[in-house]
Order: C-alpha cells, then structure tokens, then sequence
C-alpha cells in the first residue's frame, strides 16, 4: 500500500443476534408459500401425486437448507458503522456490496419495522441520499437501537455543512 492510501475496513458492528432468527423466519414463510400448496393438492389428486409432491419434496429440502445456512453466513457478512463522517454498511451473500453514504448528502433517515421485524423487535435504518443506487439500509437492528441511531444521525446530519445533493 502506498504510503497516504487509506484502506477499507469492514464496518465495525454486527447486527443484533435476532436478525438470524428474522431471516430464517423469512425463508420458512418463502419456502411454505409453494411447498404447502403443492403438498395438499398432490394429497388430493391422486392420479397427479407424483408431480406435485415431488416438487414439494425438493423446495423443502433446498428451502430449509436456505433456512438453516444462509442467515448465519449473513449475520457474519453483514456489518454497519456510524462515524462523524459517514454511515458505512456492508451486505450481501455471494456478492457483497459495500455502501458508504458520507453525512453530506444524507437527505433523510427513517427507521421502517415490518409486521415480523416488530415481532422480533427489530428495526431497519434506511438513509437515503442524492446516490442514483438508492438508500442505504441498517437491517437488522434492535429497535431502541435503531431510534437512538436514527437520532445521531439526524444531529451528525444537521451540524454537516452541504446540501445533500
């Protein structure tokens, strides 16, 4: 590394631990949504049984394998920080996505708790900004956590000359 050149550095903190639960939460309703269906009509219709419940048979199977290991690989990949500068996140699967948004040209922040996200009190920070690529999103978060987030971010945001743009 050439001397002056900065290097990234993963985000600091992790999201709350319910967030695994949230996602598997998520791939179970994502994995019911074809495989019961398909279950009850392939024990109704005899002569079609074995189209249906095959299919049923394999969408459980990859979908509680999803259930069971892709929110634990998300919980280790996904970090966030906060800085006097800018919101840092990092997301993503097999394609990991870093997103800064410097306090400059933050416009809003807004905390969203979807009907399961208030059931394992959890909240999502969203920031938007002047970026074409859209918001840049905390999930994952406790809830209080998230307010007090969305607090700072609000005070850093108004003490930060610029005009969002």
């Amino acid at each position: 590394m050439a001397q002056g050149e900065r290097r990234l550095r993963p985000p600091e903190n992790t999201l709350d631990e319910r967030a695994t639960t949230w996602w598997r939460t998520q791939w179970l309703l994502l994995t019911a949504a074809p495989v019961v269906p398909l279950a009850v009509l392939g024990a109704l219709i005899a002569p079609a049984r074995l189209w249906l419940l095959g299919p049923a048979v394999v969408l459980a199977v990859i979908g509680l394998a999803c259930t069971a290991l892709i929110p634990a690989w998300w919980y280790r990949v996904h970090r966030w920080e906060v800085t006097d500068e800018a919101v840092y996140v990092r997301t993503g699967f097999f394609w990991q996505e870093w997103r800064i948004a410097p306090m400059s040209r933050i416009q809003t922040v807004d905390t969203v708790r979807g009907p399961l996200e208030q059931m394992f009190k959890l909240s999502t920070v969203t920031v938007t900004t002047a970026s074409s690529k859209g918001a840049v999103r905390i999930k994952g978060l406790d809830h209080e956590l998230a307010a007090e987030l969305a607090g700072q971010l609000t005070h850093i945001t108004q003490a930060t000359p610029g005009d969002a743009t």
